[in-house]
């Protein structure tokens, strides 16, 4: 088996042409990469359903929009928590950040759900709740990337708690310094055009 360079805390960007209607104008941050396979979260598929509906001790560290998010198409009754930790951005200092916290990339991690939210709410900047998550088997990511399915770009902590999600596909190809800055002009539908 070949090497797999790692692209945890990078995004995928659902290129155009993508129709999987789960990933179809997707922004995904990539938790985990590696031989093995990947798994990440769909950072702009915010649904109708309140934090406070489901994990009501974590809704007053949410921002706005305060929703649940769909993570992805795998195992929607589990909950994962993304939140940047200001200043935990030392990608080399493991034990910087709180307790119930792990770095994923800089001032990105996953948190605890099930630890205390007092544990980590002094030092959280921002928290956002996933229903689900996107998964892929060893050696997938890797042929829908030479397919074309997707941009690989880096992520940035505003990319996890965006106010308007909805935007997130473009803002994040409009602030490329390449080519890739044109799609964010892309139509939502080509044959209209």
């Amino acid at each position: 088996m070949t090497e797999v360079s790692s692209l945890t805390g990078r995004l995928l960007v659902a290129t155009p042409s993508l129709a999987d209607p789960n990933f179809e104008r997707a922004v995904v941050l990539l938790l985990e990469h590696d031989g093995e396979g990947a798994l990440g979260v769909v950072l702009n598929r915010p649904t109708p359903v309140g934090v406070a509906d489901v994990l009501e001790s974590w809704a007053a560290l949410t921002g706005t929009p305060d929703v649940v998010f769909q993570g992805g198409p795998v195992s929607l009754d589990a909950a994962l928590g993304i939140a940047v930790v200001p200043g935990g951005a030392a990608d080399g200092d493991v034990a910087a950040g709180p307790m119930g916290w792990r770095r994923i990339h800089g001032a990105i991690g996953l948190v605890d759900l099930d630890a205390p939210p007092e544990l980590v709410a002094a030092e959280l900047g921002t928290l956002r709740i996933f229903a689900g998550y996107a998964g892929w088997a060893p050696g997938q990511l890797e042929d829908e990337l030479a397919d074309g399915a997707w941009y690989v770009v880096e992520s940035e902590p505003g990319d996890v708690s965006s106010p308007a999600p909805e935007g997130l596909w473009r803002a994040v190809l409009r602030r490329q310094r390449s080519r890739l800055a044109m799609f964010a002009t892309y139509p939502d539908d080509a044959a209209l055009n």
